[in-house]
């Protein structure tokens, strides 16, 4: 999995699904996409953008009067990564609960659920019978 350096605001998230979306966006474009679907006015998307770039989310390269931006980091990697940190703080006894919860609360194409089937059947040839809690140091039985 490629490592994504940046940790990325709930708002910054929402500029990088329209670039990711688009895979490349001017100022303008991106102004008038997120007033539309998000409210905001042209200096806050500005503000977004410019943290993104600091972060090196994303790249910027002038196009005459205006500015162009690209994502730096893949989009699967990103949320991968955003999923993964969720997860490091949560308690790994309740792990399959809340997976079980947040399946039951997408909406999955047949394709995904079958996805999902064949990797839960591989997982369950080496899975252990009981997950250790890793919530405190010792033997905590959550």
């Amino acid at each position: 999995m490629d490592t994504v350096q940046a940790e990325i605001s709930q708002s910054e998230w929402e500029v990088m699904r329209v670039i990711w979306t688009l895979g490349s966006a001017t100022t303008h474009d991106l102004t008038a996409i997120l007033e539309e679907k998000m409210g905001w006015k042209s200096a806050t998307t500005k503000t977004f953008l410019g943290r993104l770039v600091k972060k090196q989310a994303l790249s910027t390269e002038k196009e005459g009067r205006e500015f162009r931006y690209r994502a730096l980091i893949p989009e699967q990697a990103a949320m991968d990564e955003a999923t993964q940190a969720l997860f490091d703080h949560l308690c790994a006894m309740k792990a399959g609960q809340t997976l079980e919860n947040l399946i039951n609360a997408l909406t999955l194409s047949q394709h995904d659920i079958a996805q999902l089937q064949a990797v839960l059947t591989q997982k369950a040839k080496t899975a252990p019978e009981k997950v250790d809690c890793n919530c405190l140091p010792d033997d905590c039985q959550c």
